[in-house]
């Protein structure tokens, strides 16, 4: 058996000794990327550096990252999905290629001084070329090097959607991938796979891909050789734990299991024991884990964007802790068991537990009275329902567009006023209704910032660095208190939140909003110096010091006014911002605010 700790290590170490910086995960929340909502994958903290900028630590990178994801959330479940997982991930950027990555994943893999899989339980996929780009044979030729044959008759031939990678945007750094499947099936792993096996069979799980970044993709839509090309990996953590200890159940993992007993003392329930209860504790169990590394970055359930999100994982809790018969507030108690799951490896979650447990308590007896309203609406409109049975849809809808009242609560509660309809029929209306409100949604939301992850356009590098004279202002004129909670850029304008419990005054926001102006104004140079996490906490820099205590980070000065650790873009100098205006100032939360301001 291996535990989840002990291949988190094992990874980070075997690539320190490949001569890998062990770098710190990035935060959930993305600090410097306003086109996504979460942190989605191991490799999104580190663009800027796929994409040739220089990063502090060098060329050789390892890490452990957070990410979260909600496209699939109806998927949470089953046995591997979720909404939060872990990805492990080595780069290299434009130094080693396909020969030392292959080569490090084969010795990671099979080595007994590491995870010593059998080799004949492994097997391998490649791209299987097109007419942008041909077969990989390179890579073919690399794997049956460095196993000694013993992949032979195991390598597949995968198309595009299934073996390549990018680009971000619709232009841009993409290449081919490799991907390793391990054997998990009842009979002996087969000495030959047919063409196609690793994209269908569920016998072989993928635990491990490589991405070859060697391509760039132009607007005319030509894909181009890259004079540096780039390696990224990634290694499922959950999926992988699971794999290696011959389970088929990712929930049945050292990561789970803490939390899984805690939801069976809560709700007098034994895990397994039914389709339904086994589904209910695995959709608490994710939610759970998710919104509290969410809420530990001090993000607050609200309707609009990231809190939208963490809301809506709450309130699904809730709903399958009702079907489980919970009573109380039982987020917070599973949420206990997450905090003492993790405290070791992210020790911000117990740092922040006050806060994660109260926010839980809230939101949960919130939706409860939700789902008390929702109920008497249902009760209501039951009699008109009856009379009007094509107003149905509609209402189920309504429902759960306007009141957040899940589909399953309408339909028991229908059922219980005898109001008569085919479930499949109402599922698939609301299934309808709710695809369009997700496109309507997308669109909405695609403007967010236009131009791919970590547009570093001019209007985006000008707002980029207001934020900077925006903290530095709000912190001279409101307080050491405030810090940068979170932002949100688009080419019209920008967003801060930031903690302080009183209320601002006009006069206060005139203050802010010239200062700033000052700042620019004077023209202050913007410079760039690469320290230690211990150098720029001495110079007194601002920024979220989840990095370890030696590695080397960028900090930035805006003359004397401002100093930050940061990823960027900035502009050279503060006269090149252009004038600021603070457009609105809102409370969002208990004791957070929010400013609304342009450049011009």
């Amino acid at each position: 058996m291996i535990s989840a700790s002990e291949l988190r290590r094992k990874y980070l170490a075997f690539f320190a000794s490949k001569g890998h910086t062990v770098i710190s995960g990035a935060p959930l929340i993305p600090e410097h990327d306003p086109t996504v909502l979460f942190t989605t994958a191991g490799m999104h903290p580190l663009v800027p550096y796929l994409l040739g900028e220089k990063h502090p630590a060098g060329t050789h990178l390892v890490d452990a990252q957070k990410c979260v994801r909600t496209d699939d959330i109806e998927e949470v479940g089953d046995t591997t999905h979720h909404t939060f997982f872990e990805m492990l991930g080595n780069w290299s950027l434009g130094d080693y290629f396909k020969q030392d990555a292959i080569a490090w994943s084969w010795e990671f893999l099979t080595s007994q001084d590491w995870l010593g899989l059998d080799p004949s339980r492994l097997a391998v996929s490649v791209f299987a070329g097109d007419r942008d780009a041909p077969r990989d044979d390179e890579a073919v030729q690399v794997w049956r090097e460095v196993s000694h044959k013993q992949l032979e008759g195991r390598i597949d031939y995968l198309p595009k959607a299934k073996n390549w990678w990018g680009p971000a945007g619709q232009t841009g750094p993409c290449g081919p991938d490799t991907e390793m499947f391990y054997w998990v099936g009842a009979a002996a792993a087969p000495k030959t796979i047919a063409p196609g096996d690793l994209a269908t069979s569920s016998d072989w799980v993928e635990i491990w891909n490589d991405v070859f970044m060697q391509y760039n993709k132009t607007a005319a839509g030509v894909f181009e050789k890259l004079q540096k090309p780039n390696v990224d990996t990634g290694m499922g953590l959950e999926r992988t734990v699971a794999v290696l200890n011959g389970l088929n159940d990712n929930y049945l993992t050292d990561l789970f299991q803490p939390i899984i007993r805690k939801i069976e003392e809560l709700s007098e329930k034994k895990y397994g024991a039914g389709e339904e209860t086994t589904r209910a504790m695995r959709i608490i169990a994710d939610h759970m884990r998710a919104a509290a590394f969410i809420l530990a970055e001090g993000l607050e359930p609200s309707n609009t964007e990231r809190g939208y999100v963490l809301r809506r994982l709450i309130r699904r809790t809730v709903r399958y802790g009702k079907q489980l018969g919970m009573q109380e507030k039982f987020c917070s108690g599973v949420a206990q068991s997450v905090i003492a799951a993790y405290r070791e490896t992210y020790p911000e979650l117990e740092k922040q537990q006050l806060f994660i447990l109260s926010q839980l308590d809230v939101e949960q007896e919130r939706f409860e009275k939700t789902l008390q309203q929702g109920i008497a609406r249902v009760t209501k409109y039951a009699d008109d329902l009856r009379k009007n049975p094509a107003d149905l849809d509609a209402f189920v809808f309504d429902m759960y567009q306007s009141y957040g009242f899940p589909l399953e609560l309408t339909r028991e509660e229908l059922v219980r006023h005898s109001i008569q309809f085919v479930v499949e029929d109402l599922k698939e209306a609301f299934a309808r209704k709710y695809k369009a409100h997700q496109d309507l949604s997308r669109t909405a939301s695609a403007g967010v910032f236009k131009g791919g992850l970590q547009d570093h356009s001019e209007i985006s590098t000008r707002y980029h660095t207001a934020t900077h004279l925006l903290q530095a202002a709000l912190r001279q004129v409101l307080g050491t208190h405030v810090f940068q909670k979170g932002s949100n850029i688009t080419a019209e304008r920008m967003r801060f939140d930031f903690p302080h419990p009183d209320q601002i005054t006009p006069e206060q926001v005139r203050q802010i909003e010239g200062l700033v102006n000052q700042k620019i104004q004077e023209a202050l140079p913007v410079s760039m110096e690469e320290m230690t996490v211990g150098e720029a906490k001495k110079q007194g820099a601002l920024g979220v010091f989840e990095h370890t205590y030696g590695e080397r980070v960028k900090v930035y000065s805006l003359g004397a006014f401002s100093k930050e650790i940061c990823g960027g873009p900035h502009v050279a100098n503060t006269s090149e911002v252009g004038k600021f205006t603070i457009q609105k100032v809102e409370s969002i939360g208990q004791g957070v605010k929010r400013i609304r301001a342009v450049v011009q």
